[in-house]
């Protein structure tokens, strides 16, 4: 597992099982929006590591016709999503699983999902591990699938902000495997699983890649 610094993952105890991630709350609504203008209205949705469940409880409770499954590899985080789903009591909330999708082979194991979410981790693991990700993310999708990876990314090798700079830094010092991904890179992963993407810039710098099955 990959060694990180403090500033990668904040989350503070609530009340219960719940934790509070402020970064997690300050991007919720725009990736919400986003979802809800490029997501399926129906079917399953597939979010991986779900972290504290604040981002996966604003979308289920934006698109009440999807049927949204949670993931996380960290005990207390599962233990999290579960206190936000129960307290808010959606029906179309499953409870969180464990899923490791950086480990070769997890899509087979699953039935296809019509979206697949993904935000704020690339940057977390080594590229090698993120390859996998992405390639078993593109193999989990319907035939009409949609799969958005959002989060902080290199643009063309080159870091574009002080603070990515700063917080790419302090990534690498913690484990020089792991930092920000090149946009390019992922947009060459993407195309060579066989999806087609646009990329759109969102708040604080961070991009989404919205990618879907190439036509035959």
């Amino acid at each position: 597992m990959s060694r990180l610094p403090a500033s990668a993952s904040i989350a503070t105890p609530l009340d219960g099982a719940r934790l509070f991630a402020p970064s997690a709350e300050r991007n919720a609504p725009a990736i919400t929006a986003l979802l809800c203008e490029i997501g399926p209205a129906q079917g399953r949705a597939l979010e991986i590591a779900s972290g504290t469940g604040q981002h996966i409880l604003a979308l289920a409770t934006a698109l009440p016709g999807v049927e949204w499954h949670p993931t996380e590899i960290a005990p207390e985080r599962r233990a999290s999503i579960d206190a936000y789903a129960a307290e808010a009591g959606l029906p179309n909330l499953r409870p969180a699983q464990y899923l490791n999708a950086t480990a070769p082979g997890w899509a087979a194991a699953h039935a296809p999902f019509n979206l697949i979410y993904i935000g704020n981790l690339l940057h977390l693991i080594p590229q090698a591990a993120a390859l996998i990700l992405l390639t078993e993310a593109a193999k989990a999708l319907t035939h009409d699938g949609v799969f958005v990876v959002y989060g902080p990314f290199l643009r063309a090798g080159e870091l574009t902000s002080e603070g990515d700079a700063q917080f790419d830094a302090e990534l690498r010092a913690a484990d020089p495997a792991i930092g920000y991904k090149d946009d390019d890179w992922v947009n060459e992963v993407l195309t060579s699983a066989g999806l087609d993407q646009e990329v759109r810039q969102m708040p604080a710098n961070n991009l989404a890649f919205i990618a879907r099955r190439i036509p035959l």
